[in-house]
This record gives C-alpha cells, sequence and structure tokens, in this order.
C-alpha cells in the first residue's frame, strides 16, 4: 500500500468513524427527554424575567413550532400566547416535560406540534400516539376545561421517504379528536401538497424541512384558521 493509498484509506475510516458515532447520537436526540432540561431552563429564565399571564394560549412542540416562537404573537394577535415550541423534540419529550412547557402556565389551549421527527427517527406509531394520550389525559386530569390543539405532521421535502408513516399518524391523531370533545385536530399538511398529492418545494429553506417566509405564512395562517373560532371570544 503507497502512501496515497493509505492516507484514503485512513480518511474513509475516520469518516465511517464519524458516521456511525452521530447515527446513536440523533437516536438518543429521539428518546431521552432529559437533554431538553437546558431549554427547560431558558423557559424558566424568561418566566422569571416576563411572566407570562394565565389563561392563555401554550404553544408547544419541534423545530416548525420553536424557530416560529418569536412571530407567534403578532401572527395570531389577538390571542394571547406563550411560545414553548424547542426543536428537535418528540411527542414524548412534550409528556414528559409538559409542567413545565404547558400546565404550569393554567392555559385555557395548548396547541402541539410533534410527529415530524417522531417519524424521522422512526420511533413506532404506537408510541408516538401513546404519548400524545397521554398528555391529553393528564391535561384533562389537571386542567378539565382546557382545549388541547393538535397539528398535524407537516410534509416536506427532506422527509418524503417517511410521509406514509407521517400520514398514519396524522389519522390517529384525527381519531383522537374524533373522540374527545376538547381535543381539536388541525390539518397542517394539506395546504402544504400541490393537486397532486405532492409536497410544495417552494416553502422549505435549504434544508428541505424547515420553512421560509412563504412557508411560514401559510404555517401561520393554518394556526390562525384553527384557533380563532375557538379562542377569540376568551380575549
Amino acid at each position: 500500500m503507497n502512501k496515497l493509498t493509505g492516507r484514503l484509506f485512513e480518511n474513509s475510516f475516520v469518516l465511517l468513524l464519524l458516521v456511525l458515532i452521530a447515527i446513536p447520537a440523533s437516536a438518543q436526540r429521539g428518546t431521552d427527554p432529559t437533554v431538553w432540561n437546558d431549554a427547560m431552563d431558558r423557559f424558566a429564565n424568561e418566566d422569571r424575567a416576563n411572566p407570562p399571564p394565565l389563561d392563555a394560549i401554550v404553544l408547544t412542540g419541534s423545530s416548525s413550532i420553536a424557530r416560529w416562537n418569536d412571530q407567534a404573537a403578532k401572527a395570531l394577535a389577538p390571542l394571547t400566547v406563550i411560545p414553548r415550541g424547542f426543536g428537535g423534540s418528540v411527542m414524548n419529550d412534550v409528556l414528559h416535560h409538559l409542567d413545565t412547557v404547558a400546565l404550569k402556565y393554567r392555559p385555557r389551549a395548548i396547541l402541539i406540534y410533534e410527529g415530524d421527527n417522531d417519524t424521522a427517527y422512526e420511533i413506532p406509531e404506537a408510541d408516538i400516539v401513546g404519548a400524545l394520550k397521554q398528555i391529553v389525559a393528564k391535561v384533562h386530569e389537571q386542567l378539565p376545561e382546557t382545549r388541547i390543539y393538535v397539528m398535524a405532521v407537516k410534509p416536506s421535502a427532506l422527509r418524503v421517504g417517511v410521509w406514509e408513516n407521517a400520514q398514519h399518524v396524522n389519522a390517529a391523531y384525527q381519531d383522537i379528536a374524533k373522540h374527545d370533545p376538547l381535543v381539536y385536530y388541525i390539518d397542517s399538511a394539506t395546504p402544504f401538497l400541490k393537486a397532486d398529492g405532492s409536497v410544495m418545494t417552494d416553502i422549505f429553506v435549504e434544508d428541505g424541512l424547515h420553512l421560509n417566509d412563504m412557508g411560514n405564512l401559510i404555517w401561520g395562517s393554518i394556526i390562525r384558521a384553527a384557533l380563532m373560532p375557538q379562542e377569540a371570544r376568551y380575549e
């Protein structure tokens, strides 16, 4: 083996090691809710600096909500909202941190966007839906009049390969809402699809997952249209 061949082999081996190391890290983010403890501390600091009102609407979930945290209040005015999205999270993370991101504010409504990362991480549908059912039960137990809005997993250019699984999860979300008068299903999937059922390609930033300005306008209009009929009367 000459020096050039040896160096190429060495570089390839290092690259393979880096890939193998990265795989468990991603999996852990999907299964270990304690990775979000720092995010919960940041929310606590925000609460101390600027205490949010009671009886508002909590918005929580993964990056499509988290990246919209700073835009939510303006987009949903005059609704009073508390943005508590934490990007990269899955449904079980919301369950684990439910007291911190939602219940402690005693909100009149909670909006949840999860399932995007869950399906990408290949978390079983039963686990995703089971975690949501536990969230609903816990909210009903502690805040029996609080409404819960569950957003459908949106399609994306990056995750076309798991879109079929996401559709099954969405159907399960819809079924939960169908049988519970305090749970509302938000179709945040169809508005991002073309007439032929394929995902729009001009609504994402370069990563093919997160929304650009146009995508965020659609996103905001979906959430606003879902919340206003019930929630505007309480402002």
